[in-house]
């Protein structure tokens, strides 16, 4: 495959039009879109709303108490059955609706036929197990196809599912536990992870003796791992699934009963268990995945790079793709193990069309290098997304050029565990995107960004986020605890404004700029400086690869700026490098934005989901003992950064 050189979109620094040949090929190229669905909107989410097989038809399409909201009310359906049901009785029963891929090597497809039997078989033997609607059951499962199956089987018997990403250690899947009072889990014997395995079912044996409510765990034989059954709790998931029968009668749920609980952190410490109701989600997922991927099921092989444990995963990875009759990919394990190119193997081997993943990913992918993409195949590419956090100009133009080849529109898509669904996002087919801005609200979506009393900022300013209207696949309140969720949200700007926590600019052209969770903003002589900005600033140097920023207490600016950096390969971290660094993001953002310090480091320290530990390099910055670690991809990377951030700033 053949790429455009870097650097060659629209000049420098312009916005990317959408190129005409995806132009003629969208399903969604009519700008009109956004004043159509404006002019109604709550009738817009009811025609989306159509497009999903309902037993019984709402009587009312939106019943707004603020700040609580119901969607859809009185209408009923079920989820499993539009993901499933009707695609294999209009005769899809044979396309594949995922292509899993295994860290070891190994592959399997699944139809829509075969996975929808298997949510029958599970589904039965979840009410064998006494599961009844209502009870939460929770999934705690590497990215294998039970993870998926769990999800819907769960689903279809209206048994609200609480997924716990299997990088969590025994507290964090305890706490879960615990809080939703879930009846079953559902695990693994282990997981491969890095050539690793990790030892799921230990682990989920210490969170289940904290949690009296679990009375059954069923065990996916993954690793063949030597794992304890406890005799009248555990069983092996092939041995009671494989007895169960395939045909299972869904439950006919209200749009508003739960469909699941995502646990999110919260400021206090203790998780916040974010609920998600029926048909509102829904209808969300599916009508955003439609839209904003242009997916057309005839056409598209759809790959969601994330773990299905965060919200991405549920909405773009298993709800949205599969109400649309979308070929999805599942991927197992590291996406640069066992080499720093399997992503690219298995985008080339599959035919991916659409890569959907994180600024984190993305930023890894660079730092391997650019040969890596050239050297297979990507030509069945037609479309790039970015998800989890503003990603930096540069990592953007890179996506664009190294892995699009020039030709694919980039999706920068921005919205949380607690908005459901996509909220800002360009639409390829019509958006001018701007490298490292989510740009609009997407058509059905209101947002705006406001000063400290509430009033809408004027453009080149910053401000809060917020969502002043409610939107179909909000959270309906934290588990067990509307008084949080309503302090939590909807206390800051009235009971009726949405304070998502993250503060954003408007341009010139009222586009909108994320610059990070509002407290991850530092303030430096008077000033405050996002660092999301900062580090784009940064990553805008050819010889980075990735960046973060922390601050150090400084009783005469208030936050010094300590930037750990890490370099792309063939560049050194020499002192002459470290100062043209610094007086790099000096020219770019101003000299009160230059670094004090500029650690170069081996890699930043990630979660195993990707996302950046910041509290650790806070800690670092401030000269204290790293805390909990635990969440750590790569525990054994923490000696390196004391040691690098020691040296830089000379406290050894």
């Amino acid at each position: 495959m053949s790429h455009a050189p870097l650097g060659s979109v629209d000049g420098a620094r312009g916005a990317v039009p959408p190129p005409q040949e995806f132009v003629a090929r969208s399903r969604y190229a009519d700008p009109g879109v956004y004043d159509e669905a404006e002019a109604d909107w709550v009738g817009w989410w009811e025609h989306q709303a159509h497009a999903l097989a309902w037993t019984r038809p709402w009587d009312e399409p939106l019943a707004w108490d603020p700040p609580f909201a119901r969607w859809f009310v009185g209408g009923r359906l079920n989820a499993s059955v539009s993901c499933l049901d009707r695609h294999v009785e209009a005769g899809h029963g044979g396309q594949v609706a995922y292509h899993w891929v295994g860290e070891p090597g190994d592959r399997r497809d699944l139809t829509y036929a075969e996975l929808a039997k298997q949510v029958g078989r599970l589904a039965n033997a979840l009410r064998g197990l006494g599961v009844a609607r209502g009870d939460r059951v929770a999934i705690y499962l590497p990215m294998v196809p039970e993870l998926v199956v769990a999800m819907l089987a769960c689903a279809r018997i209206g048994a609200p599912h609480s997924v716990v990403y299997a990088g969590f250690g025994a507290q964090a899947l305890a706490d879960r536990l615990v809080d939703a009072e879930a009846k079953v889990l559902i695990t693994a014997d282990g997981a491969h992870r890095r050539g690793e395995v990790l030892p799921l079912k230990r682990v989920a044996d210490v969170a289940m003796g904290a949690a009296e409510s679990v009375r059954a765990c069923l065990v996916v034989r993954r690793t063949n791992s030597d794992v304890r059954l406890m005799p009248g709790r555990d069983a092996w998931y092939d041995e009671v699934v494989g007895q169960a029968s395939p045909t299972c009668e869904p439950e006919a749920m209200d749009a508003e009963d739960p469909l699941f609980l995502l646990y999110t952190s919260g400021t206090t410490g203790t998780p916040k268990g974010i609920v998600h109701r029926t048909g509102g989600y829904l209808t969300h997922v599916a009508a955003t995945h439609r839209m904003v991927f242009d997916h057309d099921p005839d056409r598209d092989v759809f790959w969601c790079a994330v773990n299905f444990g965060w919200i991405t995963g549920h909405s773009y990875g298993v709800y949205g793709p599969l109400a649309n009759r979308a070929t999805s990919v599942l991927a197992e394990g590291a996406l640069d193990h066992p080499s720093p190119d399997r992503a690219w193997r298995i985008a080339e081997l599959d035919g991916v069309t659409t890569l959907y993943t994180t600024p984190a990913i993305i930023r890894a992918f660079r730092a391997a290098g650019e040969d890596r993409p050239a050297a297979h195949d990507l030509s069945s590419l037609r479309l790039l997304g970015s998800v989890g956090e503003p990603i930096e100009p540069e990592v953007w133009r890179w996506y664009h050029e190294a892995v699009g080849g020039g030709r694919c529109p980039i999706v920068d898509t921005w919205w949380q565990a607690e908005t459901g669904g996509m909220m800002l996002s360009p639409l390829p087919a019509i958006t001018e995107a701007k490298p490292g801005s989510a740009m609009r609200p997407l058509p059905g979506i209101e947002a705006s960004v406001v000063d400290d009393e509430g009033a809408a900022v004027e453009r080149g300013q910053a401000g809060h986020l917020t969502v002043p209207r409610p939107w179909p696949g909000m959270l309906q309140t934290i588990w067990g605890d509307d008084e949080r969720y309503r302090r939590t949200y909807w206390s800051r700007f009235g009971d009726e404004v949405y304070a998502t926590g993250d503060r954003a600019r408007v341009d010139d052209d009222g586009d909108l700029w994320l610059l990070g969770r509002d407290d991850e903003v530092l303030k430096v002589a008077g000033h405050r400086l996002s660092s999301a900005e900062l580090e784009a600033a940064i990553v805008d140097h050819r010889a980075v690869a990735e960046a973060a920023v922390a601050g150090r207490a400084d009783p005469l600016v208030g936050h010094a700026i300590v930037a750990f950096v890490r370099l792309r390969p063939g560049y050194d971290a020499d002192p002459a490098r470290v100062a043209q660094l610094r007086e790099h993001v000096a020219a770019r953002f101003g000299a009160i934005a230059r670094p004090e310090t500029i650690v170069v480091v081996d890699d930043l320290p990630k979660t195993r989901a990707g996302t950046i530990m910041r509290r650790l390099l806070e800690d670092l910055a401030e000269g204290r003992a790293p805390g909990d670690t635990s969440a750590l991809d790569d525990p054994d990377l923490v000696a390196h950064l004391v040691e690098a951030t020691a040296e830089a700033t000379g406290r050894r």
